[in-house]
């Protein structure tokens, strides 16, 4: 069983997909987002989509980073990751505009405070203004803040967003096809819309990241931040503490906990422009969120073989995190991005265009694969590691 495994958590969510299986699939079962008909508004042209995602467990990072640094100021990386995982989703169905967010934070008021409440709804409050600088509109309409000490044992940050979109504008990924090719979009690096280096972890796996990369000083200390019946042997194994520091190539030296906590990065001002210019030859978009570069597995309209042969070298993050570890790389790239966060299904020509888009926003993309045709789908991937194969 695998370390991620062992500590409670699914890479692949097989219960929970095992759990939802009688609901309606929407629409579009392909679509990488579910789509329904506008129960909003009655017209046959256009779709309802709401959709709900959160930070995750980097919230018990950003508590750790808060206590032992006393920087509150990381609560706002928080608020950014639960839009982030929100809107990135709905951009790979093709929505960049007139969205509706609302927040839920689950907190232990015991240990969690006020002034880290406004730091998350302000910080949200503060990424929305900035994404409408590049024509992202989002309104934030409120939510629900609940003191839920016998649920949770520091603070949970959530949200759900919601869209009326035209039919005509959405990417349903029922045009993938043998033939294409796959543009992937790093996760790592300072896009010109960041204020600092992203180390592309992004807020999937954040679990064994934690646990793998941080010292048993942890487990010690702050004994509320990991579930006390998991075994010992998985709990805090790894070597560093949060203020420790790591070389990152034309960066400098940042401390682990930076990296770790590394807001989720949002392509919503890339996929803007990429969706207003080149939206007709966009045949599919894939978050590479929970299920790393096997995410786009679940979206393929038919059977098809995709090969990965240009991947991009895993970020520092990564490696600090299996080094710590020991995880084979079969696991580390079905649990992490491992580099790209972001892949779009398009012809040749129109790929080196999307790259051209990227490197005005100093986002590193390339072609990192094709699509054939095939009898069963299977996924390829190669790179330095050597060679991975799974079938499906």
């Amino acid at each position: 069983m695998s370390l991620y495994a062992k500590r409670g958590v699914s890479a692949q969510k097989e219960e929970v997909h095992a759990a939802i299986q009688q609901l309606d699939q929407g629409l579009y079962p392909q679509a990488f987002c579910k789509i329904y008909a506008d129960f909003l508004g009655g017209d046959a042209n256009w779709v309802n989509i709401m959709h709900a995602d959160g930070a995750g467990t980097k919230s018990i990072l950003a508590y750790l980073y808060w206590k032992e640094t006393g920087d509150a100021s990381v609560w706002r990386g928080i608020a950014k990751d639960a839009v982030a995982m929100n809107l990135d989703d709905l951009l790979c169905v093709g929505i960049t505009d007139n969205l509706l967010f609302s927040s839920t934070i689950d907190r232990n008021k015991s240990v969690i405070t006020g002034a880290v409440l406004q730091e998350v709804i302000n910080g949200t409050q503060a990424f929305f203004d900035q994404l409408r600088g590049f024509g992202v509109n989002i309104h934030y309409l409120g939510g629900e803040t609940a003191d839920v000490g016998d649920v949770v044992r520091t603070i949970a940050v959530n949200g759900t967003m919601t869209a009326r979109w035209p039919k005509s504008k959405l990417i349903t990924n029922e045009k993938i096809a043998p033939g294409d090719v796959i543009v992937g979009f790093a996760s790592a690096g300072q896009a010109v819309y960041e204020s600092a280096y992203n180390s592309g972890l992004g807020s999937n796996g954040l679990t064994s990241a934690r646990h793998d990369v941080l010292h048993k000083y942890y487990a010690e200390k702050y004994p509320e931040t990991f579930e006390t019946t998991l075994s010992d042997e998985v709990v805090y194994i790894g070597k560093n503490k949060m203020t420790d520091t790591m070389e990152v190539p034309g960066y400098g030296a940042i401390s682990v906990g930076k990296l770790l906590l590394s807001p989720t990065r949002t392509y919503a001002p890339l996929m803007k422009r990429i969706l207003d210019e080149h939206f007709d030859a966009i045949n599919g978009l894939i978050h590479c969120s929970g299920g790393g570069q096997t995410k786009c597995m679940k979206y393929l309209p038919r059977p098809l073989k995709i090969t990965k042969d240009h991947l991009f070298e895993p970020p520092p993050i990564f490696r600090l995190i299996q080094e710590n570890s020991g995880a084979d790389n079969r696991e580390m790239y079905q649990v992490f991005n491992m580099g790209h966060r972001l892949e779009i299904f398009t012809n040749a020509d129109t790929a080196a265009a999307l790259i051209s888009i990227a490197q005005e926003f100093n986002i590193e993309a390339k072609l990192v694969g094709k699509v054939e045709a095939a009898e069963r789908s299977s996924l390829v991937l190669k790179g330095t590691f050597g060679e991975l194969v799974y079938e499906y």
